[in-house]
């Protein structure tokens, strides 16, 4: 069985691996020291390409990972599996977004048409296009209180950043009822890709 690569779940496991290892992997010489690692202490063996195509550093550019090879390194982190890894990040307490009342943000720019998929912890994902002058509208939504038709304003993205959504208005809602809102709080962005292009 082959799971996407792009998850908000497999970005948060790549994180405590390298806490574990203590080391942030870069270099081939990295996945080749953390195979020799994981060998050792749980007798599993996962060549170090297959550890480069988990972190994206394969030249040949894998979106699949398989469960075996998830399940070896959520053990590697401490936990029983990847199954379990999945379901203790879903029920923990850490809230990764919430409503908030003042926040600073930095000017940011796209082509207007751009389409986004931004993913937080613990299993959060949502795809956004963006409008033109910062706006952005949800068109699609995965474990997250966000829904699809909402509007907001973003003048930052960045993986590992908070993302702040301003003037933040629930579809089909009045403009005096826009609020503003914060994503990722504890880790930020775990997943921040350009799916589509508006064509010319």
């Amino acid at each position: 069985m082959s799971i996407k690569s792009n998850i908000p779940q497999i970005a948060t496991l790549r994180r405590e691996v390298e806490g574990r290892f203590g080391l942030r992997l870069q270099t081939h010489t990295h996945f080749v020291s953390l195979a020799e690692t994981i060998e050792k202490d749980l007798r599993e063996h996962l060549s170090p390409t297959t550890l480069e195509r988990v972190w994206g550093y394969s030249t040949r550019h894998y979106d699949t990972v398989s469960l075996r090879t998830l399940d070896v390194l959520a053990k590697y982190a401490g936990r029983e599996g990847w199954e379990k890894f999945c379901v203790e990040l879903k029920q923990s307490e850490t809230t990764e977004s919430d409503f908030f009342s003042e926040g600073i943000m930095e000017v940011a720019s796209l082509n207007e048409g751009i389409r986004l998929r931004l993913g937080w912890q613990p299993d959060r994902m949502c795809e956004v296009r963006y409008l033109g002058n910062n706006r952005f509208v949800v068109e699609s939504v995965t474990n997250g209180s966000l829904r699809v038709g909402d509007t907001f304003s973003c003048l930052q993205l960045q993986v590992g950043k908070l993302l702040y959504m301003d003037c933040f208005l629930r579809e089909g809602e009045t403009p005096e009822a826009v609020q503003r809102y914060a994503v990722g709080r504890e880790n930020g962005l775990t997943l921040l890709e350009i799916i589509e292009r508006q064509e010319d």
